[in-house]
C-alpha cells in the first residue's frame, strides 16, 4: 500500500478514536499503530509486536520524567509554593503591571504544572483583580492562558516537548534552553495582542459555576513558604538539566585532563532528566511535608493521585511513540518530503515550515496540542536522514511546538476550559483565546527560522 495512504489511514483513526468514537487518545493512537505496522512492509509475524515494543521503548525513556513532574505540580500547590510564586510576581510588580505578573505566573508554573491545573489555580486572582480595578478583565485572561499555554508546548517536562526531544532523539537540557529562549518572545508578543484586543474588546466578568471554590487569596502570606523553597522545584530540574548539556558540549573541544571533563562525569549524573527531576520531586515533597504536616496517609494519597494522572499521560505519550515508529516502518517520511519539495532533498529550513504545517493540521484537526505534537514529530522523524539533515533537531521541535499552537477551537479541551471558566461565550473566546494562540504559534515559527539562520548548531543525533 501507498505510505501516503497508510498516513491518512492512520490519522483518520486517531481522529475518529477521539473526536467520534471517545475512546480516548490512547487507545486512538495504539490502534493507528498497529494498523499502520499491520499496512507497512515488514514479516506478518513482528508487526505488532514491533508496535508494543515501540510503545515499551518510549514509556522507558519518558515515564519517570512525567511521573515525577506531576508530582512537583501537586505538591507545588497542595504546599502553596504556587500561590507563593504568583505573589511574588505581584509584589513585585504592583498593580499597574498586574497583567505582566499573571502572565509570567502563568509562564513559570507551567513549566512543571499541567495547562488546565496553572488556569484553575490563576483565573480566580484575575477576576479578584478585576473586582478592584473594575478594567481589563480580557487582558487578565488572556494574559494568563497565553503564558501558560507556550512553556507548556516549548518547555520540557510537560509531556509534548518531552515526546518531541525523544521522537527527534536530541538532548532534553537543549529543549529547555531552546524553548525558554523562544517562549520569551512568544510571550511579550502575546501580551502586546492582548492589550490590543482589550481595547476593542470589553467584555464583562459574568459570574461563573464555583467561582468562590479557588482563589490564591485564601491563605496569609506568612502560612506560605518561602520565595526560594517555592522556587526550587521549578529552577532545580532545568538548572541541572542544562548545565549539563552545557557541559558535555563545552567538554567535547576541552582537553582530557580538564576540569570540565571531570565535571562531564559528575554533571552525567546529576543532569540526567531522570534523576534531576526525582531531586527536585524529593525537594518538592519535603516542602510540602514541611509546610503543611500533614499524615502519612494523606501524603500517600496525594502522590498516588499524582501518579494516577501521570499514568494516563505516560500511556498517551508512549501510545504517539509506537505511532511514530510505525510510521517510519511504512516510509511515510521520504514521500511527505517529496510531496512538499517536489523530489528535492529537504534537510534544513523547508523541515521547519513542513512540521509547523503538520502539527497546526494535525492541533485543528483533532484539539490536543500533546497528540499534535508527539504525531507531527513522529511523522518529521520519519522524514529525516541524520547523514544529510543541516539543521539541528531542536529547532523542528520548536517549529512543531509552536504549530500546535494553531487553530484552539471546540475540538479542544483548553478551548472550553478557558471559555467556562473565564465567563467568556463561544464566540468571544474565538476572538480573543483562538487569535491570541495564532499569534504565539506564527511569532513562535519566525523566531525558531531567524535562530536557525543565525544560530546553527552542531548536529548530534541520538539512537
Amino acid at each position: 500500500m501507498h505510505p501516503l495512504l497508510i498516513l491518512l489511514i492512520g490519522t483518520a483513526i486517531v481522529i475518529a478514536s477521539i473526536i467520534r468514537l471517545r475512546i480516548g487518545a490512547f487507545f486512538g493512537l495504539m490502534l493507528a499503530a498497529f494498523v499502520v505496522s499491520l499496512l507497512a512492509p515488514g514479516e506478518l509475524a513482528i508487526k505488532i509486536s514491533r508496535a508494543v515494543e515501540a510503545l515499551g521503548a518510549t514509556a522507558g525513556k519518558i515515564s519517570v520524567v512525567i511521573a515525577c513532574a506531576a508530582v512537583i505540580g501537586k505538591c507545588m500547590m497542595d504546599s502553596g509554593a504556587a500561590d507563593r510564586i504568583v505573589r511574588a510576581f505581584l509584589g513585585l510588580l504592583g498593580e499597574q503591571r498586574s497583567s505582566i505578573a499573571l502572565m509570567a505566573s502563568g509562564f513559570t508554573l507551567s513549566i512543571p504544572v499541567f495547562f488546565d491545573t496553572v488556569f484553575y489555580l490563576l483565573v480566580p486572582l484575575a477576576r479578584s483583580l478585576h473586582r478592584t480595578t473594575k478594567k481589563n478583565y480580557v487582558l487578565y485572561i488572556m494574559a494568563i492562558g497565553t503564558g501558560a499555554a507556550i512553556t507548556h508546548t516549548l518547555v520540557p517536562p510537560t509531556p509534548g516537548p518531552l515526546a518531541m526531544a525523544e521522537n527527534l532523539k536530541f538532548d532534553i537540557g537543549m529543549m529547555i534552553m531552546m524553548g525558554i529562549l523562544v517562549s520569551i518572545p512568544c510571550a511579550v508578543a502575546a501580551l502586546f495582542y492582548a492589550h490590543w484586543i482589550q481595547q476593542r474588546m470589553d467584555i464583562p466578568m459574568r459570574p461563573v459555576p464555583g467561582e468562590e471554590a479557588a482563589s490564591v487569596s485564601q491563605k496569609d502570606v506568612h502560612d506560605l513558604p518561602g520565595l526560594f523553597a517555592s522556587l526550587l522545584p521549578i529552577a532545580l530540574p532545568v538548572v541541572l538539566i542544562s548545565a549539563n548539556t552545557i557541559i558535555s558540549t563545552l567538554a567535547g573541544s576541552a582537553p582530557a585532563e580538564s576540569i570540565l571533563h571531570r565535571a562531564r562525569a559528575t554533571m552525567a549524573i546529576l543532569g540526567n532528566p531522570n534523576v534531576a527531576l526525582l531531586i527536585s520531586a524529593a525537594f518538592a515533597l519535603l516542602l510540602y511535608v514541611r509546610q503543611c504536616r500533614p499524615s502519612r496517609d494523606v501524603v500517600g494519597r496525594s502522590i498516588e493521585g499524582a501518579l494516577m494522572s501521570a499514568g494516563i499521560i505516560i500511556l498517551i505519550t508512549s501510545a504517539g511513540g509506537a505511532f511514530g515508529a510505525m510510521l517510519k516502518e511504512a516510509q511515510v517520511g521520504p514521500v511527505i518530503e517529496k510531496m512538499f519539495t517536489g523530489g528535492n532533498s529537504s534537510t534544513g529550513l523547508m523541515l521547519l515550515f513542513i512540521g509547523w504545517v503538520i502539527s497546526c493540521l494535525l492541533k485543528i484537526s483533532q484539539g490536543s496540542s500533546t497528540v499534535a505534537m508527539i504525531t507531527a514529530s513522529g511523522i518529521v522523524a520519519a522524514m529525516i536522514d541524520p547523514a544529510a539533515l543541516t539543521i539541528h533537531p531542536v529547532y523542528l521541535a520548536l517549529a512543531i511546538g509552536t504549530g500546535s499552537l494553531c487553530g484552539s477551537w471546540m475540538n479542544d479541551s483548553g478551548f472550553w476550559i478557558v471559555a467556562k471558566m473565564s465567563g467568556f461565550t463561544e464566540v468571544e473566546t474565538l476572538k480573543t483565546w483562538t487569535i491570541g494562540l495564532i499569534v504565539l504559534s506564527v511569532t513562535g515559527l519566525l523566531i525558531t527560522v531567524a535562530l536557525a539562520l543565525l544560530f546553527p548548531m552542531p548536529i548530534t543525533l541520538g539512537n
